[in-house]
């Protein structure tokens, strides 16, 4: 979810030689699965010309997507694909075309709670080999309240707090924080060497969701139950944050202490300027963040040596989780002229042998599928040590809606910018949360 304000839209027919490393011997297997992939829904003719148009809200996957569409016309040449990326606004413009009648054949949200909000649009793909081809954890992601799977992940995800281990090495920091006095003791120690602890891009009200989920999976757990059932309570007005120490005190210090301790001018610095920020090493640690931006850090600085850990939520080491699973979903629309022949086209990228590696070659992401490699870089490769040893916290974010998501980012944008004291934000961010966060 790099976030830059970016408009895209093409017919997208590339030439051949875009994928020569990765899948390019695999065409007859990729027709094979093509042709069982028709066996989940009606089949289509292989000579009419078709046109699916897909809008997207992740304009940092532009190449992937255009890779996989520029192979898919090898396997059916008939079928064109438009690709349309609109990050600004793109919330508004979806909602409005839906209300226009005018919804795409494709078009992306979040999952979780937005699976259900979007459900009389989504095509039902439950019994679809792309189904059965995700990983248990990612088709919970994707599956409405009644199970049904309405969604397609666009990856799997991967949530931590980034940090420069060569910066940390150079002031005596031997591994991450992982709780809030280690976490003190590693900004004195950055700082003594003048080094800026925290890279922030608080002007994208995106990036808070990702930091609070932590803190609410550590404010679950001290409740004695689950972020789930936690933010359900919420959501009915059930609890409020100054129940939870771990959301009135902690995540509201550990802001106040990124702001204090980080790059100037936190409002103004969105998602690429922070990612610079942090890859020329002006700064330490990066929040709000995950696995989508090492490749724009290692472009920047091809030798960064990149390490992630769990937020330092409270004094006890164990709850700083790094978190995983899928958040961002496409869904078919069900009353597409070619709805069939873009199931088709989905069974086709989740079961080849070209999607399999699409994923982690191409894209360059954690697979949301069974049997799928992960990609040559840092991130995965840490996180698989660390969830070998250690839980996945839960992706809690996926149990609100983004129109609170959003409200919330700008009521914290608000705080930090003077303008709405702790308690006023805390009231209007509950206030919100009952208002926009539940689909029902």
């Amino acid at each position: 979810m790099k976030k830059q304000v970016m408009a895209l839209s093409a017919s997208l027919l590339l030439a051949g030689g875009l994928l020569a490393g990765c899948g390019g011997n695999n065409n007859a297997a990729d027709n094979n699965a093509a042709n069982t992939a028709e066996s989940g829904n009606a089949a289509t003719d292989s000579s009419k010309p078709v046109t699916i148009n897909m809008f997207t809200a992740s304009p940092e996957y532009t190449d992937a997507f255009n890779a996989y569409i520029a192979e898919y016309k090898k396997v059916k040449p008939n079928v064109t694909i438009n690709l349309e990326i609109m990050q600004a606004d793109y919330n508004t413009v979806l909602k409005s075309r839906i209300a226009a009648g005018s919804t795409p054949d494709v078009f992306q949200t979040t999952a979780g709670g937005d699976i259900d909000t979007f459900a009389e649009y989504s095509a039902d793909l439950t019994d679809q080999p792309l189904a059965a081809a995700m990983t248990d954890a990612v088709r919970a992601n994707m599956s409405s309240s009644d199970g049904k799977v309405l969604g397609l992940p666009v990856k799997g995800n991967l949530f931590a707090l980034m940090y420069n281990k060569k910066l940390l090495s150079d002031a005596g920091i031997t591994e991450a924080p992982k709780t809030v006095a280690e976490l003190d003791d590693a900004i004195t120690k950055l700082e003594a060497k003048g080094i800026t602890p925290f890279a922030n891009a608080y002007k994208e009200w995106w990036v808070w969701k990702h930091i609070f989920q932590h803190y609410v999976d550590a404010a679950a757990i001290d409740a004695g139950t689950d972020a789930k059932t936690l933010v359900a309570d919420f959501i009915a007005g059930k609890t409020t944050i100054k129940e939870h120490p771990a959301l009135y005190d902690n995540f509201f210090n550990f802001i106040d202490t990124t702001v204090k301790h980080g790059t100037d001018k936190p409002l103004e610095r969105d998602s690429n300027a922070q990612v610079s920020d942090f890859a020329l090493g002006k700064a330490a640690f990066m929040t709000g963040k995950g696995a989508w931006d090492e490749e724009a850090i290692k472009k920047i600085t091809p030798d960064f040596d990149l390490g992630i850990s769990g937020y330092p939520v409270s004094d006890k080491a164990e709850q700083s989780q790094i978190i995983t699973g899928a958040d961002q979903a496409l869904r078919i629309n069900k009353d597409s002229k070619v709805v069939n022949e873009t199931i088709e086209f989905f069974n086709w990228l989740y079961t080849s042998d070209y999607g399999k590696n699409w994923f982690s070659a191409v894209a360059k992401v954690i697979p949301p599928i069974k049997d799928a490699p992960m990609p040559d870089l840092q991130m995965p490769k840490e996180m698989e040590e660390i969830l070998a040893n250690e839980p996945s916290g839960d992706l809690s974010v996926n149990y609100s809606l983004d129109t609170f998501h959003q409200k919330f980012g700008e009521l914290m944008q608000a705080y930090i910018g003077g303008s709405k004291s702790k308690d006023q934000a805390i009231e209007e961010i509950q206030q919100a949360w009952i208002q926009f966060g539940s689909a029902q």
